[in-house]
């Protein structure tokens, strides 16, 4: 397969796998407030809200949940929380929010492993 037509089929199954993890959010109470959310410093896979908490969801479509936890490198946690200060500094309800960092992680064979708090 061509490098365009592996990109293309990589960008598909991540939209794929974002889609279905925030099915499974909205599923478990929460409101999803935005998708693939771009900053200058970073994406968001997921901003979702419960409550007074916010959480900020990276998602991971792997074969085991373990790879998709581990996918998830120290520089990619640091982005997550750099983008999420920026989305966080625009709310009006900023100063009551808790902040959570999840990772859903999609395998093929199973529901959806939803990590609380995994950085």
């Amino acid at each position: 397969m061509s490098e365009p037509a592996n990109r293309k089929k990589a960008y598909r199954k991540g939209f794929i796998a974002e889609y279905i993890a925030a099915m499974f959010l909205l599923f478990k109470g929460y409101r999803i407030c935005a998708l693939r959310h771009k900053t200058k410093l970073g994406e968001i896979d997921i901003i979702a809200k419960k409550g007074d908490l916010a959480i900020f969801v990276e998602v991971k479509a792997r074969k085991k949940a373990q790879t998709g936890i581990d996918a998830v490198s120290h520089a990619s946690q640091s982005r997550i929380k750099n983008a999420s200060d920026l989305w966080l500094a625009k709310q009006r309800d900023a100063q009551k929010l808790s902040q959570r960092y999840d990772i859903i992680v999609i395998t093929p064979t199973s529901f959806p492993a939803h990590f609380l708090d995994a950085f």
